[in-house]
Formats: structure tokens, C-alpha cells, sequence
């Protein structure tokens, strides 16, 4: 599965699985079947409602309601139809509830958090991705662009990733040494032992190896408190460099 690098502001270079194509599709395909559910789910109050106020004469009343009350229950039915994408990445930060089922979420190149105006191109372009063809244009630009990204993604910057853990290798985890040039992003690292950074490195290998993240949170939770650092990273990004911060500190001194 294809990759992509994205370097954060502090200074980290963070790696992710860019979502395949085929959880896109399943993504998606989620979100349609909860609109189709929303949709028969008010047809049938409708209908209820009609029933309801047949009368015997055979007209049907409908408790007095006026136009412009009416107006406002129709685009409460609608609107999800049309800002429903759109709402969902907003206030989900970056998920609409198919893409949090598919483990997805919509990222910036640049490693900042997508601002509004990005989702709203995206929300606007979807009209050309998804509208000619059934979504065909969407499936060739990402399948063709390498970084999974459709033409929405392309005017916004984004791309979707995959949050599933990958599996780890031991080459995956920090060397001994920092590369060339290195600036660390904590030096609040200087102050671990030799024996507390192997405990960590031992830590973090193991719970990628068997996919715990439990104990990486809790290695992690423990590493801040010892510390005194705050940080948004990831846990496991934010052990790698810890890691890569002490090995850097104790070759200066």
C-alpha cells in the first residue's frame, strides 16, 4: 500500500498508509446507505403522519400546519442530502461516520489540521468527482495520482489516510545514533538514563510487535509524566522521538 510523509510543525516527519481505493469506496458506500436509511426512515413518518390525519370525509388534515412550518420539515429532511459530507469532516475532524468505520481520515499534506475552506472545496468539488460517471473521475485521479487524492483533494491539499497500525519491523524503531543534522524536538530526553531509553525502546518495540497499544499509550503516559512535556504527537511518534532526541543529546555531550 502506498505512502506518504507528512513533516509537522514540530518538526517531525510522520509516515501513513494512504487509503486504498477500495476502503474509499467502502467509506462512501456506508455514508450513501446511512442517507438511503435517513431517507426511508422519514417516508415512513409521513406516511404516519398522513394516516393519521385522514379524516372520515376522505380529506387530510394536517394539524393546521402552515407553509412556512412545512417549508423548514422538508429541509430538515433534505438538507443531510446535500451538507451532510461537508458537516461530518468539519465537526469529526476530518471523518464522516464511513470513514471512522473504515478507520480514515482526511489529512493536510503540510501536516496542519485541515481549516474549513479545505473541506468546503472538497465538499464542492464533489460534484465533479462523483457526479460524472458515478464517481469514476474520483476512482482515476486517485488510483493515478499516488497519493490518494481526488480533484477535490487536489484543490484542498488533503489527502485520506488510513489509521489502521501497521505491523512493526525492527528497522522500523529508532537507531542508536540521529541522523546528520538532527534538532530535537524534546530536550527534555537529555534526562533519561541508558537503562530508562532501552526499557523504552524494549517497550515500544514490543507493543508494535503485537499490536498492543495499550502498553504504548500507558509507555507513552509515562514518558510525559516523567518528563513534564505536553504534546499532541501520536503516542508511537511521540516515543520515536523521544528516542531519537536522547540519542542525539547524549551524542553532544
Amino acid at each position: 500500500m502506498a505512502t506518504i510523509r507528512i513533516h509537522t510543525t514540530q518538526n517531525v516527519t510522520l509516515e501513513y498508509e494512504v487509503a486504498s481505493v477500495g476502503d474509499r469506496i467502502v467509506a462512501t458506500l456506508i455514508d450513501y446507505v446511512l442517507l438511503l436509511a435517513w431517507g426511508i426512515l422519514w417516508a415512513v413518518i409521513i406516511t404516519s403522519l398522513a394516516r393519521g390525519g385522514h379524516e372520515s370525509d376522505g380529506s387530510t388534515n394536517w394539524g393546521g400546519l402552515t407553509s412556512i412550518i412545512t417549508v423548514l420539515f422538508f429541509c430538515l429532511i433534505f438538507a443531510p442530502y446535500i451538507f451532510y459530507f461537508l458537516f461530518s469532516e468539519i465537526f469529526f475532524n476530518g471523518q464522516t461516520l464511513g470513514k471512522k468505520a473504515r478507520d480514515l481520515r482526511v489529512v493536510r499534506l503540510d501536516g496542519t489540521a485541515p481549516r474549513v475552506g479545505d473541506y468546503f472545496l472538497r465538499w464542492l468539488l464533489r460534484l465533479v468527482d462523483f457526479g460524472i460517471g458515478g464517481g469514476i473521475v474520483a476512482v482515476v485521479a486517485i488510483a493515478a495520482g499516488g497519493k490518494g487524492q481526488r480533484l477535490g483533494d487536489l484543490a484542498a491539499g488533503t489527502t485520506v489516510i488510513s489509521l489502521r497500525p501497521r505491523p512493526a519491523r525492527a528497522a522500523d524503531l529508532p537507531g542508536p545514533a540521529a541522523p546528520a543534522g538532527y534538532q530535537p524536538v524534546f530536550p527534555q530526553a537529555a534526562d533519561l538514563s541508558d537503562h530508562d531509553a532501552a526499557l523504552l525502546r524494549q517497550l515500544l518495540g514490543r507493543g508494535l510487535q503485537q499490536e498492543n497499544y495499550v502498553v504504548i499509550n500507558e509507555t507513552a503516559s509515562k514518558i510525559k509524566q516523567l518528563l513534564g512535556v505536553q504534546t499532541d504527537l501520536p503516542d508511537e511518534a511521540f516515543l520515536r522521538t523521544v528516542l531519537r532526541d536522547h540519542a542525539y543529546l547524549l551524542a553532544q555531550e
